[in-house]
């Protein structure tokens, strides 16, 4: 039987947001995974708890997934792979602090048991179906993060992961030049590359900068340290610890997955806390206030991160002091300035010192800049390119950048998640679309929560609700109690009778008409009343609440 010519690649998340990154590579009849991330849910998408890729075209295609392979542990990456494993069974391939994290959430979900998770170091090389994945070290905020080199019939596609070139990363583990210089010389049909910091000039500076920054801080505060970061940027903790250590301060924990974060790095030697740094809450809270550091999620202002509890004074075990440094290392993600910048003013107002991103050398990206991209082009030497890992403005920019070095505009692609992706050796080309997009999860519901949720959750949001309650005769159809009306987020019924009565008026005139009229339709006569106390009220307040009339015969 001939070989087939053609592979395709199929994002069906990571392009034009950043998170959720799952990519999907085809030869014939074979498909292998690249990572399941999710992202968290933006402002107007009220009540979701996170946002995970939409999987139909996986789902359809379950019986030719070959096995699932991780770039590395953070959220962004793995993070959906717990509700696609409930759905699709496959063998997972990551190195061990990405499987221990995964492992992590597996449990959780009750799939644990049901999971093939095979351990895998930089430079091994594996056989998932008709594709030879090679794993390659790069450095990135969080420990064991590995770009992929996939090998197929029609040609090598390396995807890089998430990367910066770090000459001197806390753990020793740079990024494995070497083997991309040889992979380069041998040929790469296809780049895929991250694109969150094309934006930015020069180099990335190195995580070690930050270790500094601790030290000195450390040094100079007088009183507790209080430091809130990303919970996996497991290098941050370790030299947080360290500098704690440094100056003769014990650590403490704060918030579930800093917590989840630190028990499986200590547990898999990610972590190297000297004997009787770690302590419990409980135990800290009766220390010298000097001999202090308190480790804590919440650098991105979550409502109900550890920070942001302590920062409102809603922390059963943790207050702010005057006198306290508060460090938040880490940069905001778009979006949620306004969400950091309230935890740092309030933070102040409770009299602390706080050192935030504005500050030098608090915090160093993970990802790499102009001049670190370039360098991955000129080692890899693609044919053809793929921006990935980034808003559309930074694909498209660094769709330019890759212009620049060389690659020709008609072999950049720059598409939207679900587009069919077909190479050749000679060509690539757009062959197509999947079912793509987002699937909210609120609770234990999966994709239950749809945009008419979201906008009735909206408008209650912004102009409350009113609930009509009528009882009705069923034989003569006349009112035979009420209406009652029960007002929530709309107005303060005590303080506005006048308008609750002339509303009750409105909907028994409305109630009246129906029944003149011989309507007996439970829906037309609720959406008689709708429409009339509607017109109503946004006559008096200029407000529109859902108007809910509830009726009950007897």
């Amino acid at each position: 039987m001939a070989k087939e010519t053609k592979i395709s690649i199929t994002p069906l998340g990571g392009l034009g947001e950043i998170g959720k990154n799952m990519m999907v590579v085809r030869y014939g009849d074979n498909i292998l995974l690249i990572d399941s991330g999710l992202s968290f849910p933006e402002e107007e998408m009220l009540g979701i708890d996170i946002v995970i890729p939409d999987i139909t075209y996986l789902v359809e295609n379950k019986h030719l997934l070959r096995g699932i392979v991780l770039t590395h542990g953070h959220e962004d990456h793995i993070g959906s792979l717990p509700y696609v494993l409930r759905q699709i069974k496959a063998p997972v391939y990551g190195t061990k602090l990405t499987l221990g994290l995964l492992a992590h959430k597996l449990k959780e979900h009750n799939l644990f048991d049901q999971t093939q998770l095979n351990t895998v170091k930089p430079r091994d090389i594996i056989q998932v179906g008709p594709f030879k994945v090679e794993f390659i070290k790069v450095s990135h905020s969080i420990p064991d993060a590995v770009g992929l080199a996939i090998h197929t019939p029609v040609g090598t596609i390396v995807h890089t992961g998430d990367f910066k070139i770090d000459q001197t990363p806390v753990d020793g583990e740079v990024t494995d030049l070497y083997k991309l210089a040889q992979l380069g010389e041998k040929g790469v049909l296809v780049m895929l590359s991250d694109s969150t910091n094309v934006e930015r000039p020069g180099y990335t500076l190195s995580e070690k900068i930050v270790g500094h920054t601790f030290e000195e801080a450390f040094q100079n505060a007088k009183e507790r340290i209080i430091l809130a970061t990303f919970a996996s940027n497991v290098h941050r903790l370790q030299q947080a610890i360290t500098a704690a250590h440094k100056y003769d301060r014990k650590v403490a924990v704060i918030g579930r997955s800093m917590l989840n974060v630190v028990n499986i790095a200590c547990e898999l030697g990610y972590l190297q806390i000297p004997e009787g740094t770690l302590v419990e809450l409980d135990e800290a809270s009766r220390l010298p206030k000097h001999k202090l550091v308190l480790l804590c999620t919440g650098s991105q202002g979550e409502p109900m991160s550890a920070l942001t509890r302590i920062a409102m004074a809603d922390h059963r075990q943790v207050e702010i002091l005057p006198g306290d440094t508060v460090i938040i290392s880490a940069t905001p993600i778009p979006g949620n300035e306004k969400l950091v910048a309230r935890v740092v003013d309030l933070l102040f107002k409770k009299g602390a010192n706080v050192i935030y991103e504005s500050e030098s050398g608090i915090h160093v990206s993970g990802h790499p800049s102009q001049e670190e991209l370039k360098l991955m082009f000129n080692l890899l030497k693609p044919k053809f390119f793929i921006p990935v890992h980034g808003e559309h403005r930074m694909l498209v920019k660094h769709a330019e950048l890759a212009q620049e070095m060389g690659i020709p505009k008609e072999n950049t692609f720059v598409v939207e998640n679900g587009t069919v992706l077909e190479f050749t050796r000679r060509q690539g080309r757009v062959a197509g679309r999947v079912p793509a997009g987002r699937v909210l999860v609120d609770g234990l519901g999966v994709g239950d929560v749809g945009n008419i949720v979201l906008r009735d959750r909206k408008q209650l949001s912004q102009d409350g609700i009113l609930i009509v309650v009528v009882t009705i005769n069923r034989e003569t159809g006349l009112v035979a109690a009420g209406p009652d009306i029960v007002s929530r987020g709309f107005v303060y019924v005590r303080e506005s009778e006048e308008l609750m009565e002339d509303a009750k008026e409105r909907v028994k005139v409305a109630l009246e008409k129906c029944c003149n009229r011989n309507i007996t339709e439970w829906s037309s006569i609720k959406s008689q009343v709708r429409d009339v106390l509607g017109r109503f009220l946004y006559e008096k307040t200029r407000r529109r609440p859902m108007i809910l009339p509830i009726i009950m015969e007897v």
